[in-house]
Formats: C-alpha cells, sequence, structure tokens
C-alpha cells in the first residue's frame, strides 16, 4: 500500500566461530535493527553445547531475573555472568571467566515486539574455548648490575650503567596466534596491578616496538631498546640508568587471535615479576677529599696538593665519565673562586683565566687521585683551595649528561710575602720647557728588602683632562722599561717621538721630543719589582707610584713677534706685546686652578 512502512527484523552477533582461552574473560556484542514497537527492546541469551545440540539452556534475559537454568544460576548470581545493556536496541553479554563447558553455540534471541513476524529474531555464534598455553616467566639477568640471592631477583644498578632484563614468553596454542610483549615497572613497594604498573616498552601484536608517554624520548634517542632473542626470549635494555628507573619491573605478555571479521581479540595476558632494581645514583655516592692539609711555603716554592675522588663509582669508560678540577679563592673572598686548572672527561688538561703561561700541571696519579703542582708559588698564590669533580653518565651515541658534583672542604694555602717596599721620585729637568725642545723626565727608585737577584722595571703614565671636563681622563701609557730592560713605547698625547731609558742601576728617563701643546698633562712614574723562579716565570713583588709632575709647554717670547711686517714695525710690536700679555694671564689662570 502507498505510506505503508516495512519493517524487517534482523538481530547481528558476531562471525563465528570465536576462539577464547579458559580462565580469560569474553564479550559476546548483540543488537537488533527494523523492529517495530518500543525503543528499548528485550533480550534472551541461550545455549547449545556440542554434546547436546538441540537442548537450549537458558543463561540471562533482560526481562526475568530468573530466566536462568540452574548450570548458570549460580554465576549469574554471583556476576560472573551478565547481560549488560549498551543502549535500547544493543546488549553484550559478558562472562568473567570461561570454563571448558562454556563452548558451544550461543543465541541471542529478541521476544517480538512487531505487528506482524517479519525477519529474524534471533542470532547465533558459535564459541570455542582453548585450553590455556600461555607461559611467561623472567630469564636470567645479563652481566650488568649485581644480583642477590632472592626471588624475585634484587638488581643494583649505578647511574648511567644500562639495565637489561629478560622475558620468556611462549604459547602452545593449536590456532594462529600472535604475542605482545611489553616490559612495566612499578614504584617500589607499590601492589602490583594495572593501576601501579607504568609500561616501559612493549612488541605490540604487529611487531612494532612502542615506548609508555615518560620513555618515548629514550626510546627515539636509542637509550632504550627492546629485541627478541631466538622464538621466545625477550630483551629490555635501558641505557644510561636513572634514579627514576628504580623499581619493579615485570614482563607481560598478552595473546591475540584474529576473529572471522578481521579484528583482534585478545584471548589471554599473563604476568612475571621480573627483578626489583636500585639505581645507585652518583649524587649520593660521590666524595671528595684533599690533602695534605694546611700548607705554608715561600714564594718560588713549589706547591701540590692531592684530590682523591671517592665512592661506590662505576669506573670511567663506556658508561660514565669524570672531570676534576682545583678552584681558590683568595683568603676572606666569599665563593668557591676561581678555576686554576682541570681534566676534563677526555683527560685533557687546561688552566683557567689567568694562570696561562706559568708552569702549572694537573695530574691523574692513581685510578682516583689527582694531583695539581704549582712549580712557583707566589704571595697571590695564597688563598683557600677546593677540589671540584664532577660525574657524567653517557647516553646515546657519545652525550654526556652531568649526574652529580661535588667540592671538597677548603684547603687553606700560605705563600710568604716577599718584604719588598718600592719609593719613587720624579721631576722634570731644567723645571721649564718650551715649545718644540725636548722634555726630560727622571724617575729615581728606592728599594728595600726583596730576594738576590730582584729587578726592577718602570713606566710613564700621563693624564690630561678631556675637552669640556673638569676631571682627568684615566691614565695612559707613554712608555717604560721592563725588568727584562726591553722597552714599550706607549702613546705620546702629542703624537711625537718617545725615548725610555735606564740612565743609572735605579734611574729611568722619559723624554718627549718637539713638545708640543697637546703634551700638555700630569705625568708620573710607575716602578715595580719582579722575581723571576726557577721555572723562568717572572712575577711581580711590589710596586710603587711617584707623585705628580706638570708638564707645560711654554710658548717663547719672541715667537709672539713674528707676525706679518705688512702692518709696519710699530703695529708689530704692539700686537706682540699684547699676545704675550694674554698668554701669561692664561697660564697664571690654569696654575691658580691647579
Amino acid at each position: 500500500m502507498p505510506g505503508a512502512e516495512c519493517f524487517a527484523r534482523e538481530v547481528l552477533v558476531p562471525q563465528g566461530p570465536l576462539y577464547r582461552v579458559a580462565g580469560t574473560a569474553v564479550s559476546i556484542p548483540c543488537n537488533v535493527s527494523g523492529y517495530e514497537g518500543p525503543a528499548q527492546q528485550d533480550f534472551e541469551w541461550f545455549l547449545y553445547r556440542p554434546e547436546a545440540p538441540e537442548a537450549a539452556l537458558g543463561i540471562v534475559s533482560t526481562r526475568d531475573a530468573r530466566f536462568s537454568y540452574a548450570v548458570f544460576g549460580p554465576r549469574v548470581a554471583a556476576g560472573e555472568v551478565q547481560v549488560q545493556r549498551l543502549q535500547g536496541d544493543a546488549v553484550v553479554l559478558r562472562i568473567a571467566r570461561l570454563q571448558a563447558q562454556d563452548a558451544g553455540i550461543y543465541e541471542c534471541y529478541t521476544p517480538s515486539t512487531d505487528t506482524r513476524y517479519l525477519g529474524s529474531y534471533s542470532g547465533k555464534v558459535e564459541l570455542r574455548v582453548l585450553p590455556d598455553a600461555l607461559q611467561v616467566s623472567a630469564t636470567p639477568p645479563g652481566p650488568r648490575g649485581r644480583q642477590a640471592p632472592t626471588s624475585p631477583p634484587r638488581l643494583t644498578v649505578h647511574e648511567g650503567q644500562e639495565l637489561a632484563l629478560g622475558c620468556l614468553a611462549r604459547t602452545s596454542t593449536q590456532k594462529h596466534t600472535h604475542l605482545a610483549v611489553s616490559f612495566g615497572r612499578a614504584v617500589p613497594e607499590a601492589p602490583v596491578g594495572r593501576a601501579t604498573l607504568q609500561e616501559v616498552v612493549g612488541l605490540r601484536p604487529d611487531l612494532a616496538v612502542e615506548a609508555g608517554a615518560p620513555y618515548a624520548e629514550r626510546l627515539a634517542a636509542g637509550e632504550l631498546r627492546l629485541g627478541k632473542e631466538g622464538a621466545e626470549r625477550y630483551r629490555m635494555v635501558v641505557g644510561g640508568a636513572q634514579a627514576e628507573d628504580a623499581g619493579t619491573y615485570h614482563c607481560t605478555a598478552a595473546e591475540w587471535i584474529q576473529d572471522p571479521d578481521g579484528s583482534w581479540a585478545q584471548i589471554a595476558e599473563k604476568r612475571a615479576v621480573l627483578a626489583h632494581v636500585d639505581v645507585q645514583t652518583l649524587s649520593s655516592q660521590l666524595a671528595v677529599a684533599v690533602g695534605p692539609g694546611e700548607r705554608r711555603i715561600g714564594p718560588g716554592e713549589p706547591l701540590e696538593l692531592l684530590c682523591n675522588v671517592s665512592g661506590a663509582l662505576p669506573p670511567p669508560g663506556r658508561h660514565a665519565a669524570y672531570s676534576v678540577g682545583w678552584e681558590m679563592a683568595p683568603a676572606g673572598a666569599p665563593g668557591p673562586g676561581r678555576l686554576v686548572a682541570q681534566l676534563d672527561t677526555e683527560g685533557v688538561g687546561s688552566l683557567g683565566p689567568g694562570y696561562e703561561g706559568r708552569h702549572i700541571a694537573m695530574e691523574k696519579v692513581a685510578s682516583r687521585t689527582y694531583r695539581l703542582r704549582l712549580e712557583a708559588a707566589r704571595p697571590g698564590d695564597a688563598g683557600t683551595y677546593r677540589c671540584l669533580a664532577k660525574a657524567y653518565v653517557r647516553g646515546s651515541g657519545a652525550r654526556l649528561r652531568e649526574a652529580a658534583s661535588a667540592r671538597s672542604r677548603p684547603l687553606p694555602v700560605h705563600v710568604r710575602e716577599e718584604g719588598v717596599v718600592l719609593e719613587a721620585v720624579a721631576w722634570l729637568a731644567g723645571g721649564t720647557v718650551y715649545r718644540g725642545e725636548t722634555a726630560s723626565l727622571l724617575c729615581n727608585i728606592s728599594v728595600r728588602g726583596g730576594p738576590p737577584g730582584l729587578r726592577l722595571a718602570a713606566s710613564w703614565w700621563v693624564e690630561r683632562p678631556e675637552e669640556g671636563e673638569l676631571s682627568p681622563a684615566p691614565a695612559r701609557l707613554v712608555g717604560g722599561v721592563g725588568q727584562d730592560g726591553v722597552a714599550e713605547l706607549g702613546v705620546r698625547p702629542g703624537g711625537g717621538p718617545v725615548s725610555v731609558e735606564l740612565v743609572g742601576p735605579r734611574s729611568h728617563r722619559l723624554r718627549l721630543h718637539g713638545l708640543g701643546p697637546e703634551d700638555e698633562g700630569v705625568y708620573h712614574c710607575a716602578p715595580s719589582a719582579w722575581v723571576r723562579h726557577a721555572d723562568y716565570s717572572w712575577y711581580q713583588a711590589g710596586s710603587a707610584r711617584s707623585g705628580p709632575v706638570t708638564v707645560y709647554p711654554y710658548t717663547h717670547a719672541l715667537d709672539t713677534l713674528f707676525v706679518p711686517l705688512l702692518v709696519g714695525a710699530g703695529v708689530a710690536l704692539v700686537t706682540g706685546a699684547t699676545v704675550l700679555g694674554t698668554v701669561t694671564c692664561c697660564f697664571m689662570k690654569r696654575l691658580r686652578k691647579r
């Protein structure tokens, strides 16, 4: 008839046969479509066993609590067998623990709510129950780590070492199945269960290797590996063990089978405890001791300090590396101080800033003992010394990560002062110098104390006020003679020639040739005393500074009369006198300012 609706009830269950394992859970969905009547349909489940294929055994119903036959009644009452409604026209039959007698044909029947009988009112699927053939156990640990005679074993690995655990998983199921094997970790002392187990890495049924979220980066970096060795052995290797890797490790094997519809279903799962793992962190073990104790030495004498690195540490090599250095802080100075010398993780030595050019050795004299040697100590070497050790662990490739560091107690070192006292007196020879002439500045040095062979050096410095500034600019080197007698020339304000020379055993001279107005300024002499040690290095044992010497280039009076004679001799004489008066007035004002 026109406008009439056509209904065809259809009940759908999975395509069979389904293979499941005894002792495991199974879920069989069922839904109905094309029905008349209310949106909420009822469902009844029956079982036809192979030995009695015509006898329908009532399992459970959505509309009758007393529907179950005696063989299923206790299991239904205990909740081991139940029907769960997913929506009005869909349910799922759940059996918590399959038994061998649960094998057979399962029928999902829907009582009719239609006005006439049309379509199918039930669906059937075969369920076959397989014996439990899955086995999981721990394999003996590899050579890494120490094993205590307990069950499960307790392993201790050093931070940075490899943690290797093995698992044996096999099945004798006659059907074609795949095994998925995963390694998981539970925090120490946590109860075993899915809620407490964090997956580390796993081999999926399709043979893909995947890591749990916290370990994904380490898997990508190659620090985490999972491999299959032979037909039944699986091995997980965690490279560069970290403190958070401690815990109880488990191996979980899951057996999967492909159902007729192409989907994969897990039919069995078992778990075995592999080991309790403790990670010995480097920070808890690293210790540094120094010797031989407080030192008091004289200048020029060698200084030797020893540093011993101790603790239950892995030997340097593939997994761990160490660097050792010495720091020095002047007496009373805060903080650890500046670096003197160090050996890096490759055993290459280097000196800290300010120690370049000195004879300083940093070497390894025993397996964990390091020596610092200064061939010739100086008073400036006095202070507090500390040995700093750093431990590194090696990740994938050659990448190093600092895992721990430790400083030793302070070791005081005293170096006796040389007792050198310098004094310097400087003056301008002649007292007055004119433009174009040579200005000679002399510096006499007196010395008290000091060792034999003391050498003197002297340098000349000038301070000039900048244009528009009242205070002078920082002093600039003009020239000087070093302790080895070699002259060093700086920059003369006027840009003319400069000569520096030693005119006596303790007398130095600076000459400014062709003096000009730009050479005006305040000069001083800065002597220094130097000592040469057995290692041929020099060190400054004292210094001083002379008083200021003012250099002002005067103008000759006749120079003011050199004006154009075109204006006449009388006018030139008047003009020259005026200029001379102006120059003299300006000079007197400058003297008053000084």
